[in-house]
């Protein structure tokens, strides 16, 4: 499975959906529904809303991308993708450190329980590096390989394993697309308006035109769009990257 659907530049937009609590979360669906391609519920949110949040998504037609990173005994996170399916969630993700049992089980599971539903499975990401980390945080923590190294271990890990794609820094798009084709796919949070200056905790960046350019299938979007003064405007404009980068793409 490729994608779920992308075919205008506004669908590879993916909101991270940050808010605090309900009525804020709502706030922000109401306000971009129509403007960007799915919604991104992450620990936060969840942790304070719960399965709520995935249902006001999907209520109001909008797609949900589920970012919860399960990492656990591979029974555990299967029971999760599980449950992830019964939400109808459109995307989910777990760690691919969880290793290749981990990730091969909650695969089968997803696929089990959505053929049980009558749905379509979800698509399963696997989580390789964090944007946040680099070569010298991952010395830290114990890591030999450097950042781009661990990136393609895992994520060749995780496609042997059956994930559907992976989670991953813009940096790392090319060589992803070049070892593990053209069908994987791949979802890039990192993302960064072309002339703004980095001041937060991603590390390893590019812009939207950039990422998409270079291969990306999805981007994800979340301070450069609810800390601009107009919300809506900064999501044409990232759209606007998108099909400048869709149009390099294809005459390269």
């Amino acid at each position: 499975m490729k994608n779920i659907s992308n075919s205008q530049p506004s669908d590879k937009l993916i909101f991270a959906l940050d808010a605090s609590g309900l009525a804020e979360a709502l706030s922000w669906i109401e306000r971009l529904s129509g403007h960007v391609g799915m919604f991104k519920v992450g620990k936060e949110l969840f942790t304070s809303v719960g399965p709520k949040i995935v249902e006001s998504i999907k209520q109001r037609g909008g797609r949900v991308f589920l970012d919860l990173k399960f990492h656990d005994i591979p029974n555990t996170v299967a029971r999760a993708a599980e449950a992830a399916v019964g939400l109808g969630v459109d995307m989910f993700n777990v760690h691919a450190s969880g290793g290749p049992a981990m990730i091969r089980k909650t695969v089968e599971a997803a696929a089990a329980r959505a053929a049980k539903q009558g749905v379509q499975c979800p698509v399963v990401l696997a989580v390789t590096v964090l944007t946040s980390l680099n070569n010298s945080d991952l010395a830290e923590i114990g890591f030999e390989k450097t950042t781009n190294d661990l990136v393609l271990h895992l994520a060749k890990m995780a496609q042997k394993a059956g994930a559907s794609g992976v989670v991953a820094s813009p940096l790392d798009i090319v060589n992803l697309r070049r070892d593990l084709g053209k069908d994987f796919v791949i979802v890039t949070p990192g993302i960064r308006s072309a002339d703004e200056q980095v001041s937060d905790d991603q590390k390893r960046t590019l812009s939207a035109f950039e990422a998409i350019q270079a291969g990306a299938d999805y981007i994800v979007v979340g301070r450069p769009i609810r800390q601009a003064r107009e919300p809506e405007e900064a999501c044409r404009r990232i759209i606007r990257e998108i099909a400048d980068g869709l149009a390099c793409q294809s005459r390269a």
